[in-house]
Parts: structure tokens; C-alpha cells; sequence
């Protein structure tokens, strides 16, 4: 079987790159993915798969095993969706869509679970079992496609027993992929503070409240949440990104906007956080005349990746790839939506290596220049297929 499948995945390999360079090429923003999921469709009904819409940009497929009866279902996830980033390369599958890119390889998942859902339907005779494949919309925009998605039913008629999903590493060279059991990657929320004061001219502050050096000092007075008030063994960050107030050299303006966000890897903590961020913005700027507005909100759950499923699957793709390409991943502080599905029932959610330094293929996710090896393709496809029959025969 595993023959079977390595051969059939480098015999997709040319199509796969195909698919994956069209999809590179027009790039659509969350929830806005028409084309990308009509074209996801159609690749999937023209080779026989049972598929449909589903939320509106996302799809759902079916491939149910011919070689015996199992009510065992499976869950395969990749998402659509691209960045607002304006892409800078001189290839040509280079984004066309201005101002938009897939510069987080949600392209590579789509086509490798395309890939995998060929390899799956040329074995149907082979393996017993349902496989669901989920192409989600809208994972780099809150509230999160997964979660619309599950609150549609996609977990329901058929309901999968596990879920595995992949997403690429550049960190990490083509041709290898990682995991790690347990708490992998962080829960994710957006803060918003307005500092309200009273502004004037710069030359005569003690006739104004200051939201400028209000808002410094409850930036400050706000990593104390970190390095006081969280345990330490507890991995939080808490980081503002964007400090606004629109004044002049000679002016101090009458508010100011922060933007931030805060992670950790555990939900009452959470939750406590959330409060504390309130009560010391209030506090702080109430103590020096000014008030803060605190909006807050709530993002991606921390991913749990379930170490009996995670170390199954690991073992799987050490048979498929050989132990020399499989490495075991730190904790990351990054956000992913694919959480929803782990707090929900038991999935797993590894890395897939993209990196070929001599072709110069080394730029991080999120970056205008990133791009992939794209021997990852078959590798990607070919080892979630490998990974579903496993799974299905437990």
C-alpha cells in the first residue's frame, strides 16, 4: 500500500504543481474565496469525487473505503484563504490579484489535500472507512472558517472519530514534516485601547491630559500581567503592535488607539488575563484623568494536538518517510483556527517542510517574498493519504 500510494503521489506530481501555481496566481482574502472554491469543486467532480459547497467559500468531500463495511470516519483539513500582502517575485505564478497572496502556503495545503483526495479515490478499493475532506474558508480572519464551519454542521452527517491537518514550515526542508503531542500552538485575541484625554499645544502640557504618555505608561504597566501575574511555566506573550494618536510636534491630540494581542496556552488563565488587561488600562489611565476604552476580542482556542492520535501518526509518517525525516517540534506562540477542531474532538496538526536553501527558497510565512519547494507537494499529498488509511484501520 505504501508503494501504491509514493507512486501514485509522484505520478500527480505535475498536476499538483499545476493546481498549485493557478491557485497561487489568483488569490482571494478570506471569506471572499468564490473562485478559489469553485475551482476546488470542480477539480473534485471532474475526477468523480462526491463534494459540495459548504458556509458559503468553503467545501466539504466524501471518499467512502470499498473494502468492507466501518463506520470509522476521518477528517482531512486545508484551508483557502490568502493574505492582504503584495506579493514581490519574479516567477511566473506570481499573485495577480493586487495586494493579495498566498504568502502563508494555504495554497500548498489546498492542492496537497487535493492530491491526497486522487490518491484516496484511486485506493477506495483498498480500505475501508469514510474520509471527509474540509477545504475551509476565512482561517486568517476572526472569528475563524472553521468555527463558522463547525457551527454549520460540518462535523455532522457523517461524524469523524479524528481530524489531521497539515501546514507548511519553512523552516523546515522539503521532503521532512514534524509534530508534537499535546499544547502546540497558542490561543490568539485582538486588544484595543482608547486612551482618552485632552489634547493641546504640545508647548503647554499642564494644560492638557496627555493619552500619549497615558498610553506608554499602560503599555508598561501592562507587561507586568506577563512577568508578574502569569505563572511561569505558563508561556504568555502579551504584545502591542500599533500605538496611534495623530497629534504633531506641537500638538498632543485629544486620544490615542493601541492595538495588541495576547497569547497563552491555557483557558481560565485566559480568561483572567482578559480582566486583568481591563482593570490595570482603566486603573491607569482613571489615575492620571484620562479613561481607556478596552475592547477585547476573543480569538483562536490554543491547538491540542491529542498524543495518542499525534504519536500514531507520527509513527505513520516515519514508515512512510523514514524516521531521518521526521522531527519532533518545539511550542509555538502563533495562532491557528484549526484549534476549534482539537477542543472539539481529537485531531492532530503537523508541519509540512518547504525549505530549499539552494534554490533559495528560505523567506518565513507572512512575508512578501515566501515561497515553496514544491516537491512538497507530493510529499504532503501522498503522506495524508498514507496517514488516513492508517488511520482508518484503527
Amino acid at each position: 500500500m505504501k508503494e501504491q500510494i509514493q507512486q501514485r503521489a509522484n505520478e500527480l506530481q505535475e498536476q499538483l504543481v499545476e493546481v498549485r501555481r493557478h491557485l497561487h496566481r489568483y488569490p482571494e482574502l478570506s471569506f471572499q474565496e468564490h473562485q478559489t472554491a469553485a475551482f476546488v469543486l470542480e477539480q473534485l467532480n471532474s475526477y468523480g469525487i462526491d463534494a459540495k459547497l459548504h458556509s458559503e467559500t468553503g467545501i466539504v468531500a466524501l471518499i467512502k473505503g470499498e473494502n468492507g463495511d466501518s463506520d470509522r470516519v476521518l477528517a482531512l483539513r486545508a484551508d483557502l484563504d490568502a493574505l492582504p500582502l503584495q506579493e514581490k517575485s519574479d516567477k511566473n505564478y506570481c499573485s495577480e490579484h493586487s495586494g493579495v497572496m498566498h504568502a502563508c502556503g494555504h495554497d500548498v495545503h489546498t492542492t496537497s489535500l487535493l492530491g491526497t483526495a486522487m490518491i484516496l479515490h484511486d485506493l477506495r478499493s483498498s480500505f475501508a472507512g469514510t474520509v471527509k475532506f474540509i477545504f475551509q474558508p476565512g482561517e486568517e480572519k476572526l472569528p475563524g472558517g472553521a468555527s463558522i464551519m463547525i457551527k454549520n454542521g460540518v462535523l455532522k452527517d457523517p461524524e469523524p472519530q479524528a481530524i489531521l491537518g497539515q501546514h507548511v514550515f519553512p523552516d523546515l526542508e522539503a521532503g521532512k514534516v514534524g509534530f508534537r503531542a499535546g499544547k502546540y500552538m497558542a490561543s490568539c485575541d485582538e486588544i484595543y485601547l482608547t486612551v482618552k484625554g485632552k489634547g493641546g499645544h504640545g508647548a503647554l502640557p499642564h494644560k492638557v491630559i496627555d493619552p500619549v504618555l497615558i498610553g506608554s505608561h499602560i503599555i508598561v504597566a501592562l507587561q507586568q500581567i506577563v512577568s508578574r501575574r502569569s505563572n511561569a511555566l505558563l508561556p504568555t506573550v502579551l504584545s502591542f503592535g500599533c500605538f496611534n494618536a495623530n497629534g504633531a510636534t506641537n500638538v498632543i491630540p485629544d486620544e490615542a488607539k493601541l492595538e495588541g494581542t495576547f497569547r497563552t496556552y491555557d483557558e481560565e488563565w485566559r480568561e483572567e488575563a482578559h480582566k486583568l488587561i481591563r482593570q490595570i488600562a482603566e486603573q491607569t489611565a482613571g489615575s492620571m484623568g484620562a479613561s481607556c476604552e478596552v475592547k477585547i476580542e476573543k480569538g483562536y482556542p490554543f491547538v491540542y494536538n491529542d498524543p495518542l492520535l499525534t504519536d500514531q501518526a507520527r509513527s505513520d509518517a516515519e514508515a512512510y518517510l523514514g524516521k531521518e525525516n521526521v522531527v519532533d517540534l518545539e511550542m509555538r506562540p502563533t495562532g491557528e483556527d484549526f484549534s476549534f477542531y482539537t477542543h472539539t474532538l481529537p485531531g492532530t496538526f503537523y508541519r509540512l517542510g518547504v525549505r530549499n536553501e539552494l534554490k533559495g527558497i528560505t523567506s518565513a510565512v507572512h512575508t512578501t517574498t515566501f515561497d515553496v519547494d514544491e516537491a512538497c507537494l507530493s510529499v504532503g499529498s501522498g503522506l495524508m493519504a498514507w496517514l488516513a488509511i492508517q488511520n482508518l484501520k484503527r
